[in-house]
């Protein structure tokens, strides 16, 4: 793969472009010194009886067009991209022009979030124009792995409960969104034992959130289960600071059951939020932050 990045191919474009644009003006320059045919300008060729193909010249109109079209393609790739990797006398780039677009949305929406920088997550929730801004941030940026509700599904963390891997701060949230954040819950099967010492760790895991498990092999678990109190705690109820989940409630990021904790502990898992600081301003983190924790927040009142 790496010859398709050598200047070698860049060259190959430039010189197939121009040798194309000259192929185009001697086809033309061709066209036009033929003559009509003495005799009845056909090329004998007869269709359906009495439909003959003509040999005529082509209209001066279209010969005059197809010029234009040539003359403008080589005006076009002395100011733009197109040559092989000339950059043109503009010096355009696609990512500059994006970049310009956004600089330019991001000053025409300055004023509109000039006033919520200085309130905080509280003031910004009891806000009803900050959470409708904060709900149009996240159906574009987030829904896409969250859910438009933001309960998540299988893999993606629901963001609407009151389960916070890392904590539940704004600036938590903020530093998240535009930092991003990688869960990485490394194998364990080695540590834990052989196979069936897996099974019995799982079975004990399950046993933890009052899931149904068998209580034998939880109880044969529960020791084994040492390799992973590093992380998760003695009592399995996990470490914000280390982003260890608590395993003591019935929530389950990757799957429920023996076989999916089984899989975990074998083969590690790796989660990652990928950063969202270069989409989104400062501004913007803010009020929407705000609104994933007004969302966690109303379900939280809710079940009360």
């Amino acid at each position: 793969m790496s010859d398709f990045v050598n200047s070698g191919w860049a060259w190959f474009v430039a010189v197939a472009t121009v040798l194309s644009l000259v192929a185009c003006l001697g086809l033309l320059v061709i066209a036009s010194r033929r003559k009509v045919m003495a005799n009845d300008n056909t090329t004998g060729h007869i269709w359906d009886v009495d439909l003959r193909e003509l040999n005529n010249p082509l209209p001066r109109w279209w010969m005059y067009l197809f010029v234009l079209t040539v003359v403008f393609a080589a005006v076009y790739l002395a100011f733009y991209p197109g040559l092989g990797s000339n950059q043109g006398t503009l010096k355009w780039t696609s990512v500059g022009q994006y970049e310009a677009e956004q600089d330019k949305a991001r000053q025409a929406m300055a004023p509109v979030y000039a006033k919520y920088v200085a309130m905080n997550a509280e003031q910004l929730g009891a806000d009803a124009a900050a959470m409708g801004i904060g709900q149009r941030l996240f159906l574009n940026n987030c829904a896409q792995c969250h859910g438009s509700d933001g309960r998540g599904s299988k893999g993606f963390p629901n963001l609407a409960d009151s389960d916070w891997l890392g904590g539940d701060t704004h600036d938590y949230v903020k530093g998240v969104i535009s930092n991003g954040r990688t869960g990485n819950m490394p194998p364990m099967a080695a540590a834990v034992g052989s196979a069936e010492d897996v099974k019995n760790v799982a079975q004990y895991v399950l046993s933890l959130s009052g899931s149904a498990h068998n209580s034998v092999a939880a109880q044969q678990g529960q020791a084994k289960f040492a390799a992973c109190a590093a992380c998760h705690g003695a009592e399995g109820k996990g470490n914000p600071a280390l982003g260890a989940p608590n395993l003591t409630d019935k929530i389950w990021l990757h799957g429920w059951g023996e076989q999916a904790i089984v899989n975990i502990v074998t083969n590690g898992k790796q989660n990652v939020m990928p950063a969202q600081g270069r989409l989104l301003t400062p501004e913007q983190v803010h009020v929407l932050g705000a609104y994933v924790l007004n969302m966690s927040k109303a379900t939280r009142v809710a079940a009360k």
